[in-house]
């Protein structure tokens, strides 16, 4: 029985330090190359989260209209309507929408 370990032992193959540190220089060096541009890519994600946000809205404002046969005044009156969660007031790039009179939801530019 010992003899059977002692040979699972010996075939029993490792990596080496040397294979280890190829191995993180190969992550490290796809890290580098990728992360600047993932992170210059991030107004561009902002901006389409902000362009989906819109649609969102503007989709319940046609419900709200559908519903009460009127438009919703704000974005507060659809939240307390119980169409849209407290916490959905702005873009994730920090805009925020505002309903115009003819029901169209536009995002009003910070300054």
């Amino acid at each position: 029985m010992k003899k059977i370990i002692v040979k699972y032992l010996k075939n029993n193959r490792a990596f080496t330090l040397i294979e280890m540190i190829i191995v993180l220089l190969v992550i490290s060096i796809l890290l580098v190359i990728s992360l600047p541009n993932i992170s210059s890519q991030s107004s561009s994600i902002n901006s389409k989260g902000c362009q989906a946000f819109q649609q969102m809205v503007q989709a319940q404002v046609e419900s709200y209209r559908m519903t009460h046969n009127q438009l919703p005044s704000s974005i507060e009156e659809l939240q307390n309507k119980g169409y849209l969660r407290d916490d959905e007031n702005t873009c994730p790039d920090g805009r925020t929408l505002s309903i115009q009179q003819n029901g169209e939801v536009r995002i009003v530019e910070s300054s």
